[in-house]
């Protein structure tokens, strides 16, 4: 019981930056815009956040800068997509390779200090006496919760109401949504630049729940895992909770399997993560064949306001 409480709390460790990232990237894609970006904008929003840690900013100041550092990337994205309307998955891989360079030049001078500070815990003593999870739901961050609640209110909002109605048409069509007086380009703004502070402030956790210091590359692909996750979920915000611990505990399980002096290569180990993500990927490309994945219709599409028919 001792070890699958470890397991469960170190899976909801490892499983909130990849849930905040997944969040992230499913509001950008319900209004038909792919983000390929994720894995820059984690990195950017880790780096901000260090950089103003490193200056003695507070925790929560260093958490906003990492989601404005995302933000900002998200404007740049949102810009060449939407207004230029640029090809979404050239934009989303550039700005992955210029989020991963600038981070890794701004990160020189403070590699490897330690980041001070750390985010409160929710301690919860009722919980205590639960047995097995209880343990382990007592003691978790703020921002642990704070992504679990975000998931839940995420799907109230797109399933039950009015906004949320706008949100799904513009992301299956938009020409429909303009005719009905929506403003298909505001709306796929707003949420590409929500979406990408979401992402930014999956870095800056990141930072602070599994490394004590910025190092370059930190994230080790957890961007991609986040973009699998969305089409794991089926871009439902509750299910990405799921898929997000399954992944996270698969990375933690792999950790403790080295500890426990297995003669299996680390490699392989953590490999698990990402290999799970490429099989989940096949299964769910085979069943999308035989029914609706999901996904929203015009994801990928540039709109015109000049061509809708």
């Amino acid at each position: 019981m001792g070890v699958m409480s470890q397991l469960l709390g170190a899976a909801i460790g490892e499983g909130t930056p990849l849930l905040l990232a997944a969040l992230g990237c499913l509001l950008s894609e319900r209004v038909g815009i792919i983000n390929l970006g994720a894995e820059g904008m984690m990195l950017m929003g880790a780096v901000s956040t260090a950089l103003v840690s490193a200056q003695g900013g507070d925790v929560w100041v260093a958490l906003v800068c990492g989601a404005a550092a995302g933000g900002v990337l998200g404007v740049l994205h949102a810009l060449t997509t939407v207004t230029l309307r640029a090809n979404q998955i050239v934009s989303g891989l550039a700005i992955t390779l210029f989020g991963t360079g600038l981070s890794a030049y701004l990160g020189k001078p403070i590699a490897g200090n330690p980041v001070p500070g750390a985010i409160p815990v929710l301690n919860l003593p009722l919980l205590d006496k639960i047995p097995w999870i209880g343990p382990v739901f007592a003691h978790l961050d703020v921002v642990v919760w704070f992504s679990v609640i975000l998931a839940v209110a995420l799907f109230l909002y797109i399933e039950r109401t009015s906004w949320g109605l706008n949100l799904r048409a513009v992301g299956d069509s938009p020409a429909t949504a303009d005719v009905m007086g929506i403003h298909v380009l505001r709306h796929r703004y707003a949420y590409v630049v929500l979406g990408g502070m979401l992402v930014g402030l999956s870095g800056a956790y990141l930072l602070f729940s599994t490394s004590p210091s910025w190092v370059e590359g930190m994230t080790a692909g957890r961007g991609w895992i986040a973009v699998a996750l969305v089409i794991f979920a089926r871009w439902n915000p509750v299910r990405a909770v799921f898929g997000a611990y399954l992944f996270g505990g698969l990375d933690a399980l792999g950790f403790r399997i080295q500890l426990m002096g297995t003669e299996t290569p680390s490699y392989f180990l953590k490999m698990l993560p990402y290999v799970l993500t490429v099989v989940v990927l096949m299964i769910l490309g085979l069943r999308s064949r035989r029914r609706y994945s999901g996904m929203p219709l015009s994801l990928g599409s540039a709109y015109v306001r000049e061509e809708r028919s």
